[in-house]
């Protein structure tokens, strides 16, 4: 071959088949053979198929967003400035084809109004809950799983849910056991879409480790997060991973942050936080530099560690801390001073509260959730609570209500399983239990507005969600009568009993009051008179009362 023919590109084409070799069978290799007559061979009336199983490399996606600015603007036109803006406008306003242009859009959006007012795309055909539903059995699917990718792994502190849907979840990642944690471990938390569990949507660079965090449910961009040593940050999502706003440490608390929760405020910029240390810190976004309120959580002289909180935005004046001592306390921020704003306490568990939620429907009645179990309270009385689970076998470590319906509670345990309570059907035992993890105890829960999934934190790292059945969901049509006639019930009978044991305590104290009769040292009797009295008493009983009450009033006299 000539050089240039090497390594041409081989070109092929279709041609008729031809014999390029014939080679005849060998007699002699005939020969070894042995035929089998007859031959059984099994067959099947089927073809026969060959299946093979390949892994494909996981496909990741990721999402850039992009912030548009207003344009379209001459250049002698600057946008910020209202008064060239609005004198552009009337400039514009007064051209014939401006006017034109609008007449000619108008007769298109009349006829889109007219099919709008003729057909109702929203109506609701079937307004009526199906009664199918509430009679199904409950039940909960795990649907995803996200994991903390950073290694070591760390507990899940905190959860939150997207307010505008149920389509992200901001989870705070820390170890709270002091000095466990290794040095180089990661301080990172993040927002993860529910469509993309394998890589977070967003991630948070604090300078030290969230332990609880919140989104702002007036504005979806911004979050909160309250940190290890005592700060309390605030991130913008459009703005990067690191917070936009953090507070001094010598300003902050000096214990963790254990919870944070946003205000109503017309500004949305309002939130307060409580620590171990024994404060509660009022805040405002727009000057992080210093709280604007501070209060000491000092009961009876006592100064209690504060590890929960809650609000309700229908009672704006009025907040719940559940503290590290097991006491809950009602606080009232408009008080006159600082024993009045502390006045309700109640005495809820043996151990640190870790949950304290008011019920979304009945704001008068509470959550707790605490050493083996979990209690309701009633604003009305402080002795006992109203409802409350039997001792678990293990620690009880976060709870919650369903925002769908009033007599649904969630509660996590340390064995790694979820109770569900439905207080409608069954008060002495869940409905369903669900077995989140084998190994890791569940840390945080989070059930999101539609009442359809819950989120479930274990101390591996692992968020689980679950979408719970629609009996769960959607309750029958008389529950929230039915469960606040409970709840009145209960209340009345807690009042009763607690009135009843107050006046059994009084009457105690009464009768302890009372001066008592100097006891009768029988030791000191003199024996013959005792052998006497015996006698006395197997022989005639009239003659031995006699002669115990004369010995009686001569050692009165």
């Amino acid at each position: 071959k000539k050089r240039r023919e090497f390594g041409r590109q081989c070109i092929l084409s279709d041609r008729k088949a031809k014999d390029m070799v014939n080679i005849d069978p060998s007699e002699e290799l005939r020969q070894e053979f042995i035929y089998k007559n007859p031959n059984d061979i099994g067959i099947q009336c089927a073809q026969e198929f060959s299946e093979h199983e390949v892994n494909t490399e996981t496909l990741e996606f990721k999402d850039n967003g992009m912030n548009h600015v207003e344009g379209g603007w001459p250049k002698d036109v600057d946008p910020t400035e209202i008064e060239q803006v609005m004198r552009f406008r009337k400039k514009v306003e007064k051209d014939e084809v401006f006017q034109e242009t609008i007449l000619s859009l108008g007769l298109m959006m009349e006829s889109c109004i007219k099919q709008n007012n003729a057909i109702d795309i929203y109506e609701d055909y079937f307004p009526q809950e199906s009664e199918t539903a509430v009679l199904e059995p409950p039940a909960a699917t795990m649907i995803n799983v996200f994991r903390d990718p950073c290694n070591p792994v760390r507990s899940v502190a905190s959860l939150s849910w997207y307010p505008d849907g149920a389509r992200k979840l901001a989870v705070a990642y820390s170890i709270l056991e002091f000095q466990q944690g290794p040095e180089d471990i990661s301080m990172e938390s993040y927002v993860w879409d529910l469509d993309k569990p394998d890589v977070p949507d967003f991630v948070l660079a604090p300078s030290s480790p969230l332990v609880s965090i919140r989104y702002n449910p007036k504005d979806v961009h911004i979050l909160l997060g309250g940190c290890y040593n005592g700060q309390v940050a605030i991130w913008d999502t459009r703005k990067g991973s690191r917070p936009i706003e953090t507070s001094p440490v010598e300003q902050s608390h000096r214990d963790p942050a254990h919870a944070a929760e946003y205000l109503s405020s017309k500004t949305g910029t309002e939130f307060f936080s409580c620590s171990t240390d024994g404060f509660i810190k009022w805040w405002d976004t727009r000057k992080l530099s210093e709280p604007t309120e501070s209060l000491a959580l000092s009961v009876n002289g006592h100064v209690l560690g504060g590890v929960a909180l809650d609000f309700e935005s229908t009672m704006p004046t009025r907040y719940m801390i559940g503290t590290e001592e097991g006491i809950v306390i009602n606080g009232n921020k408009k008080a006159k001073n600082s024993s009045e704003k502390l006045s309700q306490t109640y005495g809820a568990h043996h151990g640190p509260v870790y949950t304290v939620k008011r019920n979304p429907f009945f704001q008068k009645y509470f959550l707790t959730v605490g050493d083996w179990t979990a209690r309701i309270w009633s604003e009305d009385v402080r002795e006992s609570p109203i409802l409350w689970t039997k001792y678990h076998q293990c620690y009880l470590t976060c709870g919650t209500w369903s925002l769908s319906r009033p007599a649904v509670a969630f509660t996590g345990k340390a064995d790694g399983s979820v109770d569900v309570w439905d207080y409608l059907y069954k008060q002495t035992d869940p409905v369903l239990t669900v077995q989140i993890s084998k190994t890791a105890a569940i840390t945080a829960i989070a059930s999101e507005e539609s009442g359809r999934m819950l989120a479930c934190g274990c101390s591996d790292g692992s968020v689980t969600l679950l979408e719970l059945s629609d009996s769960l969901v959607n309750g029958p049509k008389n529950e929230k009568p039915l469960f606040a006639a409970m709840l009145e019930r209960e209340t009345a009978r807690e009042k009763v009993l607690s009135s009843r044991m107050r006046d059994l305590a009084l009457k105690e104290r009464v009768r302890s009051s009372k001066p008592q009769p100097p006891p009768i040292n029988e030791d000191d009797e003199d024996p013959i008179h005792q052998a006497e009295e015996n006698f006395w008493q197997s022989v005639d009983p009239e003659k031995w009362s006699e002669i115990r009450e004369a010995r009686q009033a001569q050692a009165a006299e």
